[in-house]
């Protein structure tokens, strides 16, 4: 079996440790080798994920090696009010439409500005809905036990929202927000991707299908 190369694209600190010490573990055994890199501007890191920052970082990767792949990861929260199409998306009733009109579009998006480097089969665009937060609600026992709330919090949010994927991206009530709001201790970058491991990739699969449509993409290279 030949071995792949991935390259992802990512927001910010937290989503880089997801990968590394999440992701690429379980893929490596499957003969992809991901490794993750912050969107790079001087003063600029993690929300407020502006398209020419994207556009750039994934035309430089793709330029640097013909037989690597590259992936992005960014929340649909975190986009800049100005990112093309976005006002489209945002239009769209579910997660999985709104998913996937952001996606689609960027993917043409990238294909136009970068013919030459194959951009149609080398890249897998993803954006999180709404936040990686929301994947932590995969499993309400585990996440309510290691923020120290009763369970019937998490799923009470659940049962409102139908699924990790569909807790909503308002100012109030958005994954990291609702979290905040059961614990004040939380921290992304440590307590979230101490949850992630201990849910487990496969849990989060079962309870978020975009993330799993991902990772069905990114395993068919």
């Amino acid at each position: 079996m030949s071995s792949i190369e991935l390259i992802a694209v990512v927001e910010g600190k937290t989503e880089k440790t997801f990968i590394d010490e999440v992701l690429a573990p379980v893929l490596c055994g499957r003969g992809i080798y991901m490794r993750a890199t912050i969107l790079k501007k001087p003063g600029q890191s993690g929300g407020d994920v502006k398209f020419a920052r994207v556009q750039k970082d994934i035309g430089n990767h793709l330029k640097q090696r013909d037989n690597t792949y590259v992936t992005l990861l960014v929340d649909f929260y975190g986009i800049d009010s100005k990112w093309p199409n976005l006002d489209a998306a945002r239009a769209k009733r579910t997660p999985h439409d709104k998913a996937n009109c952001f996606t689609e579009d960027l993917l043409g998006r990238i294909s136009e500005s970068f013919p030459d480097r194959d951009p149609a089969n080398r890249f897998i665009p993803y954006v999180a809905m709404h936040e990686f937060e929301a994947m932590l609600f995969s499993d309400p026992e585990i996440l309510a036990n290691a923020i120290g709330v009763d369970k019937s919090a998490v799923t009470e949010i659940l049962e409102e929202c139908d699924g990790p994927e569909d807790i909503n991206d308002s100012s109030t009530t958005a994954p990291s927000k609702r979290l905040h709001g059961l614990s004040t201790t939380f921290k992304k970058t440590t307590t979230g991707i101490d949850i992630a491991k201990k849910i487990g990739v496969d849990a989060i699969r079962q309870a978020c299908p975009l993330f799993d449509q991902w990772l069905g993409r990114i395993e068919a290279l």
